[in-house]
């Protein structure tokens, strides 16, 4: 079994950390040659040097502004988009256990019907069902008469056309 993938959220948070961490630089280095022009504006008066410090400067600043709004923004999208995940997550979910439900499988029927949607093989679904293959087999067959269908990747298209609303795609 794969360890579970971290949500976009948490990669979009490691990403504004490290966004975040480059705009705390920015502001420090604004900082400096704020504080360093000012300083040299006191002793010498103002001059080229002095200007191209100050420049620099706002354009350090503007940096900082700029990587603490893209932060902002990516935090929000990467909210929205796992928000729109878990939406997706729970509707597939829900189609399932409804499918389920209509085509009045029973708990070990719904089982190996889950694992065949999965992309398990027959051989897969009896090893972690600790059950014989011939089994497995059997369930897949009635599984497929009450669906409907001939084949696994037809039991699959099944819930892909439920989701999908092929007419609007143009296909």
């Amino acid at each position: 079994m794969t360890p579970p993938r971290p949500s976009r959220l948490a990669d979009s948070r490691r990403q504004a950390l490290t966004v975040a961490a480059i705009v705390v630089v920015q502001a420090l280095g604004a900082v400096f040659f704020v504080a360093d022009a000012v300083g040299d504006i006191v002793r010498e008066g103002l001059g080229l040097h002095i200007v191209i410090e100050c420049l620099v400067a706002f354009s350090l600043l503007a940096g900082v502004v700029f990587g603490a709004l893209s932060v902002r923004v990516i935090l929000a999208r990467a909210k929205q988009q796992d928000e729109a995940l878990a939406v997706a997550s729970g509707a597939l979910a829900d189609l399932v256990l409804r499918r389920f439900a209509i085509g009045k499988l029973t708990p070990g029927e719904a089982d190996v019907a889950l694992f065949a949607l999965k992309g398990c093989s027959a051989h897969e679904i009896a090893q972690i069902r600790c059950t014989a293959e011939g089994t497995v087999r059997a369930q897949l067959t009635r599984i497929y008469a009450k669906a409907g269908v001939a084949s696994q990747s037809a039991l699959v298209s099944l819930f892909f056309d439920d989701l999908l609303d092929v007419e609007t795609l143009n296909l």
